[in-house]
């Protein structure tokens, strides 16, 4: 394993976020007091509890995913897409590195940016609500999976993409959408028995449950289910990246 080479991306990937770090931290954190002042207030006099959960308490894990879904493909696409937009992908290919460095270095930044920046709208939201995280490594496990994962998919996307429109084009159309009908700002057992079935078929629900179920113990789907597709999601995104590589897909002219 080359460690330096790993090390090397990190610390490169990293570096261009503590460039930016006033926009990268201002911009979730103005979000999440919109996100509170709209959803909170308005929706929350209405809707008091779910589940005996406050409903200002309840919409943090949530807004949590919401953040960390968007950051990781953002992250994790740029990251990858920049260097095939430049050219210098060819000198880390030729560079004694396997797939698995290369990737464990892009998406281990695009990863690391997702965890600090949940953890960021965690300690804002808790000036706003009284939390309460009831299975603590159950939380971080699905913080730290749920990023790796979707930097994954947004490693995919980077090298998928041949403009900078289409970096934004699947997160706008597709995990945006999808991420806000998967029960982020409401439970899903709220609503008819045919929505409800529909949800099922959103794989976001079973990300934003399992989160929320190691806040509150409060879950729309079965915890271990929830495990269970996040384990598969991540395991598709590594099978598509090796065929990536071994095929040269997008990264050879």
């Amino acid at each position: 394993m080359n460690y330096r080479g790993i090390w090397s991306i990190y610390a490169f990937e990293m570096g261009r976020t503590l460039r930016t770090l006033g926009q990268s931290i201002a911009s979730p954190v103005i979000s999440t007091v919109l996100y509170f002042i709209v959803f909170g207030s308005a929706i929350g006099s209405r809707i008091q509890a779910i589940d005996s959960v406050p409903y200002g308490a309840f919409i943090v894990p949530g807004l949590i995913m919401l953040t960390i879904l968007g950051q990781s493909i953002s992250n994790a696409s740029f990251g990858i897409y920049f260097p095939r937009f430049t050219g210098t992908i060819y000198e880390i290919l030729s560079a004694p590195l396997s797939f698995i460095e290369i990737v464990i270095g892009y998406v281990g930044a695009a990863a690391s940016k997702s965890v600090i920046i949940g953890v960021v709208v965690l300690i804002t939201a808790a000036f706003f609500v009284p939390l309460h995280i009831a299975h603590p490594f159950w939380m971080v496990f699905f913080l730290v999976m749920t990023s790796i994962t979707f930097s994954l998919m947004g490693f995919i996307i980077g090298i998928w993409a041949d403009g900078f429109e289409k970096l934004q084009l699947i997160p706008l159309l597709i995990i945006t959408p999808l991420t806000f009908l998967g029960g982020s700002f409401y439970s899903i057992k709220m609503l008819p028995p045919f929505w409800h079935q529909v949800s099922l078929l959103n794989p976001v629900v079973y990300l934003v449950s399992g989160f929320r179920w190691s806040f509150y113990e409060q879950s729309d789907v079965n915890v271990v289910t929830s495990i269970s597709m996040i384990l598969i999601f991540t395991a598709v995104a590594l099978g598509i990246i090796a065929w990536i590589f071994k095929t040269g897909y997008r990264l050879r002219k």
